[in-house]
This record gives C-alpha cells, sequence and structure tokens, in this order.
C-alpha cells in the first residue's frame, strides 16, 4: 500500500515539476531576452521549482529502494539486470538521468543567486534548468519508449 502510495505521487507530482520547470524556463528566457529585472516573483518560480524537483527526486529516492521495477538484493546478477530494458531502465537509466537532471538544476539556481546581473541570472537559470528539463523528459518512462513500464 505504502508503494502505490509513493509511486502516485510521484506519478502526479511529475506533472507539477514539468509544468514550474516549463513556466521557469520560459521566464528566464524571456527576461534574459528583454534584458529585464530579476524580481522576487522570479525568484520564488525558481525556488518552487527548485523543491518540486528535489521533492519528486525524494520521492523517487525511495521507490527505487522498494520498487519491483529495481531488483536489487533479491540475488539477481547484474549482467541479467542489464539483459532486461525494463529493469535496466529503472535500475540504471532513470535514476542516473533524474539524478544528473536534479544536480543541473541545483546548480543553475545556485549559481543565479551568486550572480550580480539580472541578465545572467537569467540566462544561468534558463541553460542549466533548461538541460535539466531535457534530462528529465529523456528520463521518464514514456509508455512508447520502455515496454511494459506504463505509468503507475
Amino acid at each position: 500500500m505504502f508503494y502505490n502510495i509513493l509511486l502516485h505521487a510521484h506519478s502526479g507530482l511529475r506533472w507539477i515539476v514539468l509544468i514550474l520547470l516549463l513556466a521557469a524556463i520560459v521566464t528566464a528566457f524571456r527576461k534574459w531576452q528583454a534584458h529585464d529585472e530579476y524580481t522576487p516573483g522570479d525568484n520564488k518560480l525558481y525556488l518552487f521549482a527548485l523543491i518540486a524537483t528535489h521533492t519528486q527526486f525524494l520521492i523517487g529516492l525511495i521507490l527505487y529502494f522498494i520498487s519491483p521495477k529495481v531488483p536489487l538484493g533479491t540475488g539477481v546478477d547484474f549482467g541479467s539486470i542489464m539483459r532486461e530494458s525494463i529493469y535496466r531502465f529503472y535500475t540504471v537509466e532513470h535514476i542516473a538521468g533524474m539524478l544528473i537532471a536534479v544536480v543541473l538544476i541545483t546548480i543553475g539556481r545556485s549559481k543565479s543567486r551568486r550572480l550580480s546581473g539580472p541578465i545572467q541570472k537569467h540566462r544561468t537559470v534558463f541553460v542549466f534548468f533548461g538541460l535539466g528539463l531535457l534530462l528529465i523528459l529523456v528520463s521518464i518512462p514514456w509508455p512508447s519508449r520502455i515496454p511494459g513500464a506504463g505509468w503507475f
């Protein structure tokens, strides 16, 4: 039951993360191109996108250790995990892509806060959040990409 609750939370929060990241990227790009100021509202949007991404990753990390799609500690050798696409995806590809994406988004937020000019702040958020979002989109278990994975 706990697994199902986390799985549904992880699946639903995905949309919030994607929307917040997309909003942050569009805002950062628009304001970077317009040479616009870095407002408290921008700061909140970027922060909420970061928090949602970290929350999603934390839930995913818990799922990683309790999911039947990640056969850790079951006596299955790593070679057989790598031969099965669904197990390989969840055991290696999904978590690695998401970890790198979270690191990029975190670096982008951290770097942007240390920069002095609004143009540099927005450009930094755009680049790092954009790369993070791209990795997230590649790492999502789209039903057409991973046969048998599904979204629940």
